[in-house]
């Protein structure tokens, strides 16, 4: 309990600050040994394997967004119940999640064993690389339960207020994943699925451990199961609540995911090179904006405590300095990115390969001019899920998505502009959900101003 921290006092800046610091540092870890995967095949076993693991990274990255987007939403519900101090139905809440995003995890990892061949066909995999991108993904998807164990435990204590047990499981594993990378790709040679058996060890690793560490460590969880079975209708009264919060956040992640597997096909058509070239790119992109994304989601269970807690004079002055450390951040990251992009994009693919660092340079320097874009877009996802509009979040997210992916398919047949036109079609996107957000919270604002 001693690593609890309460988000109801004290500056506020630095409240969310201490907060958020760790999710930002597990979440920097997660891509770093997510882009092990990628260097280290790349490396050793080429372009083509590289391609396969950067197509498959965002075929995962869809599936398990629909179960971290449950375990988000459940999140801010826990957190509000605990900024409230109302702990009987936090309890309820966290049995009912844990329920409701298990099925839902054994059904999309039963739909992917079995919709595999689809799935490949609609992503437009190349002939030449079907075969490794076919072993990798079966190889990835055992993985799924993993991801949902770790990313429930992971925002249950974040909700309690501790984000450094998270970050404690997740940089275990980020070390285990690159020794593992090494161990089977480099020592054993077993190709491409050596790097899927290495990452999904890695999950299971980071997900049976936070949750023995809770059930441990945390006497509320265990109080959970053995508390008395409450009554049907406040079973009913909290799978209810779950399911508004969860689903909205869950599909606002697989609406997010989807659209940029929609854009991967698109790129995909392109070939091997510009494949290769977003792959390695997005990995960079990735993690140059990740900081900004892990603390619009400390940002947001920081609004839900406060608010659960009635403190909305707080919720503003959280919302006013969040707004400026991230601006500032995205400032200094699109100055690097811009200025080193072509540095950047020597990491992951040889000198040699002249044209793939060129794609991937213009892709990054469109990008990295506009981290503010995507910056507020995640603190506006996290304060409407904090204030208990879920469905805000959902809204924001399929203007940017839905503008990204209509532009691009629009623009990329064009001559002239090509993948250009995928690449401008990410910042607009951005722009036009952050005026969205920013004008309906204003007037939010004016319509609340005299009960605030």
């Amino acid at each position: 309990m001693g690593m609890n921290r309460d988000l109801t006092t004290g500056n506020v800046a630095k409240t969310m600050i201490l907060f958020a610091a760790p999710m930002i540092a597990g979440n920097l870890l997660q891509q770093f040994y997510n882009i092990a995967d990628t260097l280290i095949v790349g490396k050793f076993l080429g372009a083509e394997a590289m391609a396969a693991v950067g197509t498959a990274y965002t075929l995962m990255t869809f599936l398990t967004s629909v179960l971290i987007g449950l375990c988000m939403g459940s999140g801010s519900v826990f957190s509000f119940y605990y900024g409230k101090k109302d702990f009987v139905k936090m309890k309820g809440c966290v049995r009912a999640a844990f329920y409701l995003v298990g099925c839902v995890t054994v059904l999309v990892e039963g739909l992917a064993f079995l919709f595999v061949g689809p799935i490949l066909t609609l992503l437009r995999i190349p002939g030449e690389i079907m075969g490794r991108m076919r072993l990798y993904v079966l190889i990835i998807f055992t993985g799924i339960f993993f991801v949902f164990l770790y990313n429930y435990f992971s925002y249950l204590l974040r909700a309690l207020g501790n984000s450094v047990v998270p970050l404690y499981f997740l940089g275990g594993t980020s070390i285990l994943n690159v020794a593992l990378d090494l161990l089977f790709v480099v020592g054993f040679h077993w190709g491409i699925g050596g790097a899927a058996v290495a990452t999904v060890f890695s999950q299971a690793a980071s997900g049976v451990g936070i949750g023995i560490y809770t059930w441990r460590k945390e006497p509320l969880f265990k109080e959970v199961w053995r508390q008395k079975a409450e009554s049907k209708e406040r079973r009913r009264e909290a799978v209810r609540e779950i399911a508004r919060f969860s689903f909205a956040a869950s599909i606002q992640q697989s609406v997010m995911n989807f659209g940029i597997l929609m854009v991967q096909g698109l790129v995909n058509s392109f070939g091997v090179a510009v494949m290769a070239a977003f792959t390695a790119a997005v990995k960079i992109d990735s993690f140059a904006y990740m900081p900004a994304q892990e603390f619009g989601n400390a940002f947001s269970l920081y609004i839900s405590q406060n608010y659960g807690a009635a403190k909305h004079r707080r919720v503003r002055q959280g919302a006013a300095r969040a707004m400026a450390i991230s601006t500032v951040f995205c400032l200094a990251v699109s100055a690097l990115v811009f200025g080193f992009a072509k540095y950047l994009m020597l990491l992951f693919v040889d000198p040699s390969e002249t044209e793939i660092i060129q794609i991937g340079v213009g892709y990054l320097r469109v990008e990295g001019a506009f981290y503010c874009g995507i910056g507020i877009l995640f603190l506006l996802y996290g304060f409407y899920r904090g204030i208990n509009r879920p469905e805000m979040s959902l809204a924001l997210t399929v203007i940017s998505l839905g503008i990204r992916v209509f532009l691009a398919y629009a623009l990329a047949p064009v001559p002239g502009i090509g993948v250009w036109g995928i690449w401008w079609a990410i910042p607009v996107g951005w722009f036009l959900a952050d005026v969205t957000g920013i004008v309906y919270l204003v007037r939010l604002e004016k319509r609340n101003a005299p009960g605030a």
